[in-house]
This record gives structure tokens, sequence and C-alpha cells, in this order.
């Protein structure tokens, strides 16, 4: 006598994997832009925190070389630097590129989170 044991079927779940860095297509474009027209050596972009007076702190980009304790990215052909501790303070982080009516300039976007309460007019 044999003795089946039934076994439940498995349910596949695809991961959806989160994105923790990543830059648009444009950003890459103008990025590669400038960095053409660069005369410093120096080819990686940190983004860095920045002050923002009342709004707070935001994320700002400028040349320059690795450290030891930074996470390192290569989007669209550039390579990109960011402290790890920041890095993990507001990751995820987006880079976009825009042009419009209201200006034209990158956008760094991340969780983190603007604090506009101390009192200023955030308008």
């Amino acid at each position: 006598m044999s003795i089946v044991a039934k076994i439940p079927p498995f349910i596949v779940m695809a991961k959806k994997e989160i994105i923790m860095f990543s830059v648009t297509q444009k950003a890459g474009e103008e990025l590669k832009n400038i960095l053409a027209k660069s005369t410093d050596e120096v080819k990686s972009i940190r983004i860095f925190m920045q002050d923002g007076g009342c709004a707070g702190p935001s994320l700002g980009m400028a040349l320059d070389e690795t450290a030891p304790d930074d996470e390192v990215f290569v989007e669209e052909g550039i390579t990109f630097l960011v402290n790890r501790p920041l890095f993990e303070q507001v990751k995820p982080v987006d880079v976009d590129f825009v042009s419009g009516p209201q200006g034209t300039g990158f956008i760094l976007s991340s969780s983190l989170v603007s604090a506009c309460g101390s009192g200023c007019s955030c308008s």
C-alpha cells in the first residue's frame, strides 16, 4: 500500500524589484552634455544634502571623487556617488531633467521630507 501525501500547490509571486536609484534618459543626456563640456578631470557626480533654509534640506549635485563610504551607481553611462549613511536616509533617489514654463533644470526626488514649519513663509 502506498501513501500519497497531498502537497498544496506553490504560489509563485514575482517579486517587484524596487529601484533605489534611477536616472531618466533625459537627465542622463543633459548630464553627459555637461560632462563633455567640463574641463574638470573628475567625472563622477555626487548627490549631497544641502541646506534649504526655511524649506529644509534638499539634495544637490556636484562633481566629486569617490570616498570610501560611498554608494556608487552607474546609470545612463554616468557614475553617481552618494554617501552611504545619507543614501540610507533618503532612498530611493530619482534624477530627472525638466524643461517647461516653470523653468529648466534637474529634479532630485527622494524620500527626504521638506520641513516647512519654522515660521517662514513658504509660498
